[in-house]
């Protein structure tokens, strides 16, 4: 497969997705890492903070060859697919609740526009991770330091959202 696109608002960038990443790299010669701003959502961290930090962990994990960071405006993702010739969207399911809301959402892209979904299971030891949790495990004062890659804890510091 030639282009995916894997889309997220990765606030912040977890080891769950630098591991996704990496498996989608793996099955495609490019991989496009569309980040998105979801208003229903509180963040941490601006777009420039995450798309900055996402490449840097790129460049740490010598993916940046492979791998682009794109923002995502307010556009139908399968648009974004069309204009970065991405074949498919890659999604990483934790549990049957992330399918169960994963589910209708692909169905849709290749309903609307023949836009393919990966989905790929999370590894175990990721699992319990995501960016949610990591937001408000911080938040409320938690370690999340064994749960991020080393630019997504350099972003919540430089944003002063170190507890």
């Amino acid at each position: 497969m030639r282009t995916v696109v894997l889309p997220g608002s990765f606030d912040p960038y977890t080891l769950g997705h630098r591991d996704l990443t990496r498996r989608a790299a793996a099955i495609a010669e490019h991989v496009v890492i569309a980040v998105t701003h979801n208003p229903s959502k509180k963040g941490l961290l601006d777009l420039e903070a995450r798309t900055g930090a996402i490449t840097a962990s790129l460049k740490a994990d010598g993916l940046d060859s492979t791998v682009e960071v794109r923002t995502l405006g307010s556009g139908l993702l399968v648009d974004f697919c069309r204009e970065v010739g991405a074949g498919a969207v890659v999604r990483g399911l934790r549990s049957q609740l992330d399918l169960a809301y994963e589910e209708p959402m692909a169905r849709m892209n290749h309903h609307l526009a023949g836009v393919d979904t990966i989905f790929l299971l999370t590894e175990a030891r990721y699992s319990h991770i995501s960016s949610s949790l990591v937001r408000e495990v911080h938040t409320l004062g938690g370690d999340v330091s064994d749960m991020l890659p080393e630019p997504s804890l350099d972003a919540l510091a430089a944003a002063g959202n170190v507890s």
